[in-house]
This record gives structure tokens, C-alpha cells and sequence, in this order.
């Protein structure tokens, strides 16, 4: 059996990849791994579920809610929050198990689970791969160890949640948003209802789009991946700024008053400075990705930050961030991790701490964000190839050592296997943008050629 985890979760096309019965699978195997690990030891467990508004979340939680009630886990289903949200609560509420379902950014077709530890913690790789084992073991046959009576897991709804997390926004804010008119696309996700709850109670004029989740429309033509819509709303509105969320809103992507996109890195140059100005940045240090542009390492050195730089994925800036203590991380694409106030990415938060800044300030986005100048990052995805084999590849390999020789000092090359997607992202930077362009549009088609 191929891994099942991703880097974020398990993932898959609803009722074809991800079924009903891996679903309750994968949710028994959880409950039995941890408390193997001591977890439950000495009470009866408990487990957060939520989900993004998906068609499929909806026989995708019953499956989850199952499994983990026939282990014996009582449940708490807490309904359409977004992941950060159920990180928040599962840590909040004690809880020993959290469980969210939801694909992030992906078409509405796909879905995930995902799991949190106590505390609301993503689950260590040993963990995912024992529950993987446990699974597949009593797949093939050997039977569960089944409470009864009194033993099984009970279930109840809190719906308590969604005010829960967003007074936890609100109370951490350094300063509210008065004055400021910001323009909110939800995705048609998860955050539909709580990102424009948080804005208006810290003061803010709201104005939403893509807030009308039906269960089929999540992230399309809409949100952080489809930028175009709110870059209208902004400008049409006189806004101040635009915040865009993904599916389950675990990433926050920006926009100025001129429509004009902050990405991920900006944000946490914008984010940076605030914090150490507050005494909050932790050694002076934010945590980044290889994806991290070259004008932000800039940025950061100029200003006396240090930028720390760890392979792709929030899962691995967390890592970085939880052993040294750093308090600040994130990625290019809008996963931003403020570690004193969340254990994971959570864009609702990180879009309120951005508007906070601009409106503590006075300056504008786009005055914030011209700390750091963008270099001309091309980033090119090839679908349909046989992502493994990125790093042994003769004939890849040989195509990479020419494109960075052309590219000499003032750019870089980085090509690695997407963690959720069957494609292989091809990403050249360069001082020039058409350079980068031809550069990347070569190396992909030797991808094809290659790896197809």
C-alpha cells in the first residue's frame, strides 16, 4: 500500500479515493494508535470534528463521527469551521482528538482528513505511519477490539464553536480596525461566516464575496487561487484592502487598494516588522520555505531579521518554528503561522493582524508591503508524470545544471513533487522576467519528456 498521509492530511477524490469506509477506517485506527501512545490514559477520550462546506464533508463526517464513536471517543461536532479553527478548539477544549475534513484548495470533487493531537497539534509523521499500519492490518481482516454498553463513544453537536473561535480572534488583536474598508472572499469555504463575523466585530467595514457556500461552488473561480474577483472589489468598493481565503482557510492572501496581490511572503515581511517593533519576534527570526522569494531573504537581511528557510509545507515551517521557539512563519502561498495565538495556519487571523497593521500605521498595504520588492518568480505545474522520480532523473538533472548556469547568481531553480496533487512545480526566479519564463517553460517540457 502507498502512503496513505500526505503532507496535509489524506486526501483524494470523494467517494472514489477517499470512501465512507477509509474514512471510518482511518478514524478507528486514529483512536487505537493514540491510545496505544497513552493519550486517553486514565479518561474517557474525547474528539473535535469539522469540516469545509463540501457536498461530501457531509457522509464524510458521519463516516469519521462513527469510527470514532464505535472506538469509544465521545464526539463534539462543531460543523462548518475552518481547520484552524478546529486546531483552536480541539486545543481549547481539551479535547484528545481533533478531526477536520476539507481538501484546502482543491476542487470541490476532492476531500481530506485531517487530524490534530491533543493540544490541536498536527499528528507526527510516526503517528500517521502507525495509524496507516494499524489501518491496513484490520483492513486485510483482523477484527477491532469493540467497546459496548456504556463504553461507546457519544455525540453531541457545540454549537458554541464558531463564537468560541472568533472571540479567540478577536481577543488577540493588537489594535481594532476602525475606518478601515476591507473586501472579503470567503471561497465559498469554510470561513464564509466567520471571517466577516471577526472583521465587523474589530471594527471594520465589510464587504463580502464568494460567502455564499452551496456545497458544490468552494474555490471556484474564487478565493486565494483565483485572485481576479477580488482585485475588481477592491478597486469598484474603495477599499482598503482585499483578504482571500482557501477552502478551509487555513491561508490568507492580500490585495492593495490599487487591486494590486500581496502574496504570502509580503504578508510576513508586513507581519515581521510589526512584531518585532511589539517585542514579539521571537531571536529576531521568521521562518520560510525554498519557495521564498529571493526579494524577501533581501528584505529581511537589510531590516536585521534573520530568515530560517525549510523544505515546502506549513507541517515542516512548524517544525522549525516549535523547536527553536520562533514565533513567526509561513509560506509564499498565504500559510502564516503566528505560533503565539494559533498551532497552525489560520487566514482569518492572519488577514485581521495585516488590516490591524495597516490601520495602526495609517500606511497604506501598499506602502506596508514595499518593504521587500518581488523578484520575477515563475512558477509552472506539469501534471500527469511520474512525480517520484524528480530526484533521479539523469536527463532532469542534466536540464536543471544548464538552467542554473544560465541564471548565474541572480536567480535559482527549484523543481520538487507536489505533496497533494499527482504534478510535478517547476519554479525559476530570475532578475528578468522573460528570462525566468523561458527558462521554466523549458524545464517543464523536459519534465514531461522525462517523467511521463
Amino acid at each position: 500500500m502507498g502512503r496513505l498521509f500526505g503532507t496535509d492530511g489524506v486526501r483524494g477524490v470523494a467517494n472514489a479515493d477517499l470512501t465512507a469506509e477509509l474514512a471510518l477506517g482511518l478514524s478507528v485506527a486514529a483512536a487505537h494508535v493514540l491510545a496505544e501512545a497513552g493519550t486517553f490514559e486514565g479518561h474517557r477520550p474525547t474528539a473535535v470534528v469539522g469540516r469545509d462546506p463540501r457536498a461530501s464533508g457531509e457522509f464524510l463526517e458521519a463516516a469519521v463521527v462513527a469510527g470514532l464513536a464505535s472506538a469509544g471517543v465521545d464526539v463534539l461536532r462543531v460543523g462548518v469551521l475552518p481547520t484552524p479553527a478546529v486546531a483552536y478548539l480541539t486545543g481549547a477544549l481539551g479535547a484528545d482528538i481533533g478531526v477536520m475534513l476539507s481538501a484546502s484548495h482543491n476542487a470541490m470533487p476532492d476531500n481530506g482528513v485531517k487530524f490534530f493531537a491533543r493540544g490541536g497539534h498536527k499528528l507526527a509523521d510516526e503517528l500517521e505511519d502507525r495509524i496507516e499500519t494499524v489501518y491496513e492490518q484490520h483492513r486485510t481482516g483482523e477484527p477491532w477490539a469493540r467497546p459496548t454498553g456504556a463504553g461507546v463513544g457519544r455525540v453531541s453537536d457545540y454549537a458554541e464553536g464558531f463564537d468560541r473561535y472568533v472571540a479567540h480572534l478577536i481577543g488577540v488583536l493588537p489594535n481594532r480596525l476602525d475606518g478601515l474598508k476591507v473586501v472579503l472572499d470567503e471561497a465559498h469555504g469554510a470561513a464564509a461566516h466567520v471571517s466577516p463575523e471577526a472583521f465587523a466585530r474589530a471594527g471594520a467595514e465589510v464587504i463580502t464575496i464568494g460567502a455564499e457556500p452551496d456545497g458544490l461552488n468552494i474555490n471556484d473561480g474564487c478565493g486565494s487561487t483565483h485572485l481576479s474577483l477580488l482585485r475588481a472589489a477592491v478597486v469598484e468598493h474603495g477599499a482598503d484592502l482585499g483578504i482571500a481565503h482557501d477552502g478551509d482557510a487555513d491561508r490568507c492572501l492580500a490585495v492593495d487598494g490599487a487591486g494590486e496581490e500581496i502574496d504570502g511572503d509580503q504578508i510576513l515581511a508586513v507581519l515581521a516588522l510589526a512584531m518585532r517593533e511589539a517585542g514579539q519576534l521571537r531571536k529576531d527570526t521568521v521562518v520560510g520555505t525554498v519557495m521564498s522569494n529571493l526579494g524577501f531573504k533581501i528584505a529581511m537581511e537589510r531590516e536585521g531579521i534573520q530568515l530560517v528557510q525549510t523544505a515546502v509545507g506549513d507541517r515542516y515551517v512548524l517544525e522549525s518554528m516549535k523547536a527553536e521557539g520562533y514565533a513567526l512563519g509561513g509560506e509564499q502561498s498565504g500559510h502564516v503561522i503566528v505560533l503565539d495565538h494559533a498551532t497552525t495556519g489560520d487566514g482569518t487571523l492572519t488577514g485581521l493582524m495585516l488590516a490591524a497593521r495597516v490601520a495602526a500605521t495609517g500606511l497604506s498595504l501598499a506602502d506596508l508591503a514595499g518593504v521587500m520588492e518581488r523578484l520575477p518568480q515563475v512558477l509552472v505545474n506539469v501534471p500527469d508524470v511520474d512525480k517520484s522520480r524528480v530526484s533521479t532523473s539523469p536527463e532532469l538533472a542534466t536540464a536543471v545544471a544548464e538552467a542554473e548556469r544560465e541564471l548565474g547568481a541572480t536567480g535559482r531553480v527549484l523543481l520538487r513533487q507536489s505533496g497533494t496533487e499527482p504534478l510535478v512545480r517547476v519554479m525559476v526566479e530570475a532578475a528578468d522576467i522573460e528570462q525566468a519564463r523561458a527558462v521554466a517553460g523549458r524545464l517543464a517540457d523536459v519534465v514531461k519528456s522525462a517523467l511521463g
